[in-house]
């Protein structure tokens, strides 16, 4: 298999392109899950305190063989521990993953009617000055957020992970991400499913002998983002990080750009979820 490339942070490190993510994924399956991703060239772990399989999720790392050094591991913090409760919830979710330290932790959702993130920032900060966590990023944050984050603290995220897929492809999204020298990283990268039926995507999937998933895959990679998919498939975990031996065309990604919807969101609006 050929390499997983891997894409600068603006703090120096670095995320690779492709992960698996553990939402959905209970803590009984996790352990043997994310064992399975390792196996198969997986290193970078998605997980979150919302998903319940933080113990489990740190079971798998700790149970591989592949050493800790070489896992860029992520959890969240949920929105009912933003502010005072922040640095304990972290604290909490170190303790189920009984590791020493997260590669990224995110803000899961900016949740903005609470006016919490900024204080949940410095707090994170300062964790992050402690070596507890190595990269601070956010998740579902507007460009008015990273604004307000950036303003308030000089410290810019790493990385922000927001809903993205062919058929809700957030190009002024990736756009102020990319102006602050953040990375984008897709979560429900195959948009749950919807798109791997679209003709256009089955087209593509034919002509290269690749799947459908595949093909959405490779186009977020091309496009410059982190892709975190998940699947409690042995098979569908191989495939899902088999993406560096073909690549799309400048015509076949203008077809795939031509799939963007106005109305393709399928998870919660920032501006109002919390």
């Amino acid at each position: 298999m050929a390499p997983i490339p891997t894409l600068p942070l603006n703090d120096g490190r670095t995320i690779p392109q492709i992960g698996y993510g553990c939402w959905q994924i209970s803590d009984e399956q996790a352990p043997n899950l994310v064992a399975q991703a390792l196996k198969a060239g997986y290193r970078l772990i998605d997980t979150a305190a919302a998903y319940g399989n933080e113990a489990g999720v740190g079971r798998g790392l700790r149970e591989s063989d592949v050493p800790r050094e070489e896992i860029f591991l992520t959890t969240k913090i949920w929105n009912d521990r933003q502010g005072p409760d922040a640095a304990k919830a972290f604290e909490e979710s170190l303790g189920k993953l009984k590791l020493d330290y997260v590669d990224l932790y995110l803000i899961h959702w900016p949740c903005p009617q609470r006016r919490l993130f900024v204080e949940t920032w410095k707090a994170m900060i300062r964790l992050r000055d402690e070596g507890r966590i190595r990269s601070l990023g956010v998740s579902n944050f507007t460009e008015e957020h990273l604004a307000v984050l950036a303003g308030e603290t000089g410290v810019t995220p790493t990385v922000n992970q927001i809903e993205l897929h062919p058929y809700f492809q957030r190009q002024d999204g990736r756009a102020a991400d990319k102006a602050r020298g953040i990375v984008t990283e897709a979560w429900s990268p195959l948009g749950r499913g919807q798109e791997l039926k679209d003709p256009v995507i089955d087209a593509i999937a034919k002509a290269h002998g690749k799947t459908p998933a595949q093909v959405v895959l490779r186009w977020h990679t091309q496009i410059g983002c982190v892709a975190i998919p998940k699947t409690a498939n042995p098979q569908r975990i191989v495939e899902n990080i088999s993406l560096f031996d073909f690549e799309l065309s400048a015509e076949e990604m203008k077809q795939i750009a031509a799939l963007d919807k106005k109305d393709g969101r399928i998870g919660p609006d920032p501006a109002t979820f919390c």
